[in-house]
C-alpha cells in the first residue's frame, strides 16, 4: 500500500504589483523610483518599485519619511478598483492550470498543482508557464516558489524575487524550487525572522537565546521554546523550524470580517464630523456585505486619537443586518460614548459574525427576511446598489457625504495608503 502522495504547491507573488500595474499606463516612469501611496502628510506607501527600494523605501513607510529618503521619487495615488480588476485577470490564468487556488491578497496566492502534473509537466514547468502567460497577457512579472508545502513555497517565492541593492536591481530567478527532502537544506540557513510569527518582540527574545538563523532555532529543544515564547507560539515555531506544515490549499477560505478604516488628513474633533464619516463608511461596508450576499450581527468601531492611542468597541445584534442605516444605528451609540475633543486621526467600522445572506428580495418576502425596522432601508439600499451597478459607484450616496468636491464615498483599499492631500 503506497503512502500519501507528495504535494506540489506553488506560491505565486506578483512583483511590485500596484506599481507594476500603474507603470502599464505610465511607461515613461519605468526605471524610476516610483511609489504608490498616500501623498498627504499622513499617507503611507502601499508599494514601491525595486528602483525605489534601492533607497530604503518600502510598504507601510510614512510618505513624509519616504520623501526625505528619496526626494526624486514619483508618488502615484492608489487605484484599488483597477488592482482588483487586474488581480481577477491574474486568477483567470491561475485557473487555466488548477482549480485549487487559495488567494491571500490581490497579488499573491497558493496553487495546489499536484493533480495537474500529468497534463502540464512538473511544478517548475507549470510555474514557468504561468510566468510566461502573465507576462504575455498582462505585461506583469511574478515570482513563483515551488515546494511540497505552503510554508516552504512562500519562502521559495521570496528567494525567486528580484533584489534591490545600492548598486542596482538584481534580477531574480523567477522560479525557485525546493524539492521533497531538500526543505531543511533550504530553510535552516535563513535568518530566523523569515519564519511566520517572528515579529520584533519575538525576534528580540530569540536573539537573547542566541538564535539568529532557523538552524539555531531548530537546535533548541521544544520545551525551551515553549518556556520562552508560550505554548502555542513555541510549538508553532518549532514545527516551522523543522519544515513541518501539512496545511492544505484552501479553495474556500472563510471570510472573517468586512470593514473599512481611514486616516484623516486633519484631526476630527466633534461628534458631528465623525458621524458624517461613520455614515460614509457604513455605506461602504453595507454595500460590500450585500455584494457578498451576507449579513452580519457584530459591528466594531475603531478610533485612533491624535496621540496614536487606539480604542475599539463592539456591539452584537439579535439578528444579522446588511444596511448602512442599520450599521449606523448600531454603532452610533458607541461613537457618542467617545470623547473626540483631543482629536481623532483614524476611524474604522467593521462587520463580522455573519448570518443569513442578504439576498435580492421581492417585496413579498422582504419583511420575513430582514430584522424589523430595517426592511424599508434594505429595499432602498438594494435600489442604490442597482443604480451604482448601472451608472457607477459615485452615482448615488448618503447626503451627508456630499461636500464642496462632490460625493465622497469610501475607496476600498484606501486604508492601505492614507489620505492623498490635505482636506478637512
Amino acid at each position: 500500500m503506497s503512502g500519501p502522495q507528495t504535494r506540489t504547491i506553488l506560491h505565486v507573488d506578483m512583483d511590485a504589483f500596484y506599481v507594476s500595474v500603474e507603470l502599464r499606463r505610465r511607461p515613461d516612469l519605468r526605471g524610476q523610483p516610483v511609489v504608490v501611496g498616500g501623498t498627504g502628510s499622513r499617507g503611507v506607501i502601499a508599494a514601491a518599485s525595486y528602483e525605489a527600494r534601492r533607497f530604503g523605501l518600502h510598504s507601510a513607510m510614512p510618505s513624509t519619511q519616504a520623501r526625505r529618503m528619496c526626494p526624486h521619487a514619483v508618488f502615484l495615488p492608489g487605484d484599488h478598483d483597477l488592482y482588483a480588476q487586474v488581480s481577477a485577470q491574474v486568477h483567470e490564468i491561475f485557473q487555466s492550470v488548477t482549480p485549487i487556488i487559495e488567494p491571500l491578497s490581490l497579488d499573491e496566492a497558493f496553487l495546489d498543482v499536484t493533480g495537474s502534473l500529468r497534463l502540464f509537466g512538473s511544478g517548475t514547468d507549470i510555474a514557468a508557464h504561468l510566468r510566461e502567460q502573465i507576462w504575455q497577457q498582462l505585461d506583469l512579472r511574478c515570482s513563483v516558489g515551488v515546494a511540497p508545502s505552503k510554508f516552504i513555497a512562500k519562502l521559495a517565492s521570496v528567494a525567486a524575487k528580484p533584489k534591490a541593492t545600492p548598486a542596482g536591481v538584481v534580477e531574480g530567478r523567477g522560479v525557485w524550487e525546493v524539492r521533497p527532502g531538500e526543505e531543511l537544506a533550504f530553510l535552516h540557513p535563513l535568518p530566523v525572522k523569515a519564519l511566520w510569527g517572528v515579529g520584533p518582540a519575538t525576534l528580540e527574545r530569540l536573539t537573547r537565546l542566541g538564535v539568529r538563523t532557523v538552524r539555531d532555532l531548530a537546535e533548541l529543544d521544544e520545551p525551551t521554546l515553549v518556556a520562552a515564547l508560550g505554548k502555542a507560539h513555541g510549538e508553532h515555531l518549532f514545527r516551522l523550524a523543522w519544515a513541518i506544515d501539512d496545511r492544505a490549499v484552501e479553495v474556500d477560505r472563510a471570510m472573517k470580517s468586512i470593514g473599512h478604516e481611514e486616516t484623516f488628513s486633519t484631526d476630527r474633533h466633534t461628534h458631528a464630523e465623525l458621524l458624517r464619516e461613520l455614515v460614509r463608511m457604513a455605506d461602504g461596508v453595507a454595500g460590500r456585505l450585500r455584494a457578498q450576499e451576507v449579513a452580519a450581527r457584530t459591528f466594531s468601531l475603531k478610533v485612533r486619537f491624535t496621540d496614536f492611542n487606539t480604542i475599539s468597541r463592539a456591539i452584537t445584534l439579535p439578528s444579522p443586518i446588511a444596511t448602512a442605516h442599520g450599521i449606523v444605528s448600531a454603532v452610533r451609540p458607541l461613537l457618542e460614548a467617545v470623547d473626540p475633543s483631543r482629536g481623532v486621526r483614524l476611524l474604522g467600522v467593521s462587520a463580522r459574525n455573519f448570518g443569513a445572506a442578504a439576498q435580492q428580495m421581492s417585496l413579498d418576502d422582504l419583511f420575513d427576511s430582514v430584522p424589523a425596522g430595517d426592511q424599508e432601508w434594505q429595499a432602498a439600499e438594494e435600489t442604490m446598489d442597482a443604480i451604482r451597478s448601472r451608472f457607477g459607484s459615485s452615482a448615488i450616496g448618503p447626503g451627508s457625504a456630499v461636500g464642496a468636491d462632490g460625493l465622497r464615498l469610501v475607496r476600498r483599499g484606501a486604508q492601505q495608503w492614507g489620505p492623498d492631500q490635505e482636506k478637512s
